[in-house]
Order: structure tokens, then sequence, then C-alpha cells
């Protein structure tokens, strides 16, 4: 909101010197007229002495992280340089958007530009700018000015800790297994091969050439690792609130989504993480950067779009374990929720009667009513788990 140029008391004065210009003129009272004069004049004389002078400034904030978790703190620390005629004094703001919470505020210049936020709403969203207001030293007219460029920060779902899967479905036996190359930490995982024309020299294998006499490089060893699917159902049409609102609904499925894909990860799957659609939110490969590209993008999603059938996003090859997070499911949606062959399939609905849970039960789902308090997630992500799976730390 933009504040007006002259304050409660700036506005209190120039109508009192009015009506004692009036009063002087309707008495013939001359000194009333001096006063009157003077009493208006003042916010002129007050207003041109804030806000005529040309001020300049440069705002650079350090922020300890510019990545956290709804609940979770960070420190800002704000320097401002202000080129202006002489020190004003007043108050400085800094613009917070709706995703953190913070007392971003103080007096200029004797406070120190510092404050915590804290992460109430996943998204991204900006720091900024900061504003400055000023009165003159009677307090009768103020300036508000904004200086400095925004600042990006994003606020990623949180995440609660999930009881692990004690063996790893499909991992052996199973039907759904898939290869992926990975780099380890020592030389178990390496086969040395012949050196090929184009092959980078970095990767000799200097013991293997030594013992072997011709050039050998390195190459990566493919593990078997089983794959795991999390499909976050984001359609229109399963949750009450589509679009921008914040459904507290989606917020507890989105945290579950993240902390799902965290444990399946920890469990040593190969994890993918879809929506409804098929599109490819993030994808868990051991590599400390995944973690924080899934959460980024979990920080942006939100109800919108149409469903696609399961059976078409999982493909010819089922996963292991398939976790299906989705809002409301009446008794028809269920009754054509197939599991494509995946073996540990688990299903999570913010919605679902008595016969839609049956009805997913008949068709090999290990199905749980979500609630919107995250707190509840640990149990429920317990409750769903076969009886044969679930292990406690």
């Amino acid at each position: 909101m933009k504040r007006r140029p002259l304050t409660a008391r700036g506005w209190g004065c120039l109508l009192s010197g009015i009506l004692l210009i009036v009063a002087a003129n309707v008495l013939s009272a001359r000194p009333l007229l001096y006063v009157g004069l003077l009493l208006a004049a003042l916010p002129v004389i007050c207003l041109l002495v804030v806000r005529l002078p040309r001020r300049r400034g440069e705002v650079h904030r350090q922020v300890s992280t510019d990545v956290l978790a709804v609940g979770e703190t960070s420190r800002v620390n704000v320097r401002f340089d202000l080129y202006a005629f002489g020190i004003p004094r007043g108050t400085w703001r800094d613009t917070l958007p709706a995703a953190v919470h913070g007392d971003a505020r103080g007096d200029y210049p004797e406070d120190a530009l510092r404050y915590d936020l804290e992460g109430v709403r996943r998204g991204i969203s900006t720091l900024g700018p900061l504003l400055l207001r000023t009165t003159d030293p009677f307090g009768l007219v103020q300036r508000e000015q904004a200086f400095g460029d925004t600042r990006t920060i994003t606020v990623i779902p949180q995440t609660v800790a999930l009881i692990p899967l004690p063996t790893k479905v499909g991992a052996a036996g199973g039907t759904a297994q898939t290869r992926s190359t990975r780099l380890g930490q020592g030389a178990d995982n390496l086969i040395p091969r012949p050196y090929a024309s184009g092959d980078s020299r970095r990767r000799i294998h200097w013991r293997a050439t030594a013992h072997r006499g011709d050039l050998m490089v390195r190459q990566e060893e493919e593990e078997a690792s089983p794959d795991a699917l999390v499909v976050l159902d984001r359609a229109a049409d399963r949750w009450d609130r589509p679009g921008d609102d914040v459904d507290p609904a989606f917020e507890t499925a989105v945290t579950l989504c993240g902390s799902v894909a965290l444990r399946l990860a920890q469990d040593g799957y190969s994890v993918d993480v879809v929506d409804s659609a098929g599109v490819l939110l993030g994808a868990l490969r051991g590599h400390e950067e995944d973690r924080e590209d899934l959460m980024i993008a979990l920080a942006m999603v939100g109800p919108r779009g149409e469903p696609r059938d399961l059976r078409t996003i999982v493909g010819s090859t089922p996963p292991g374990p398939l976790v299906l997070i989705t809002g409301r499911i009446g008794d028809a949606d269920a009754e054509k929720l197939s599991t494509a062959g995946a073996a540990a399939p688990l299903l999570f609905a913010t919605s679902a009667g008595e016969t839609a849970l049956a009805s997913v039960r008949a068709h090999g789902w290990h199905p749980a009513v979500l609630t919107a308090d995250p707190e509840d997630l640990p149990a429920l992500w317990a409750s769903a788990l076969p009886l044969s799976a679930v292990h406690h730390d």
C-alpha cells in the first residue's frame, strides 16, 4: 500500500493552520493569522526538505540458505549502501513474500539489517525490494522509497521420516530389474577394457595397463538396481482447490511424495517421480544434487491437468515398489485402477469410500487414506505396507 506524503500529525498541522487563518479573518485577529500561516507552511516546507533530495541505494542480501523447507529457518544479512545528502533517520522494511515469515524491519540507521526467515508455504518467490521510510524531525511528512533488486528464495516441501522396506522388492527373483550405470568410490565396480580410438586418456587404468602390457581404460560396471516409481496424481478433479489456492490435502500429498521418494532411495532403489500426466518431476540415482532437484520441482507443482492411464505411465517394464498418491477417488476410478504389474503397489488417497477401498484391494493395491496432518504420515505409511514388509529400525 502506497503511503501518503503527510502523516496524521502533518494533516493535523495543515488543517489547524487553515482553520486559524479562517478564524483570523472572521475575528480580525492578526496574531491568529501569523500562527495559522506558520502551521500551514510548516508541512509544505518539511515536504520539500524530505522529498526533494535525490537518494540512490544499493542492497546486497546474504542468505544462509536460499533453499529451505517448510518449518526451517534461514538468516538474512542485508548490506544497504545509501547515497544521499546527510543521513536520514527512519525505519527499514524488507518486502517478504507469502511463502516465508519473518520480522524484517528495524530502525535506520541504528539497527543492523538482519532477520530470520521461516518457510511457511512451498514455492519459489522473491525477497525485496528494501523499503526505507523516513520522516522530518517534526514527524509531519514521510517518504518511503524502494531500493535494490530482489532475491529469489525457494521453499521446498517438508519431509518426514518413514520406516524402510526390509527387502528390495524386485531386486532378486522379481520382475522389475534394470541395469543402471553407477560410478562407485573404489575400483571394484570398474572393469578395465582395451583402449579404443576416442577414449579419453584420463580414463586409462594404469595398473591394468602395466599388468597386461597394453593400454587399458576404466569402464563402469553395470550394477543391478531395482526401480521404484512414485506417481503424484495432480489432476485438477481430484482436489478441492485446483489452481494457485493452498489446499492442505494437496500439501500433505506433496510432503508424502517427497518423503516416499527419499525413503525408497535410501533403501537402494532407483526412484523416478512422475505426475499423473507422465511428466518426470525428478529422479534419484544416488547423487546429492538429485534430491535438491526433486524438491525444487515439488515446490512448484499444483493441481492441474488431466490424468492418464497408469499403465501407460509405467510402461512395459513394471517397477518393484509403485506408490500412487492421489486425491479423492470414486468407485468408478477404483475399478479402473490397475497396478500395472508392480511388485509392491501402495495407494494413498485423501478421500475414498469403503467400496472404492475394497475395489483397489481386490486389484492388489495396499491402500491408506491420507489426513491433512503431515505428522500422521509415518503411521499411515506403516499401515499401508504389506505385513511381511513392515520393519522397524
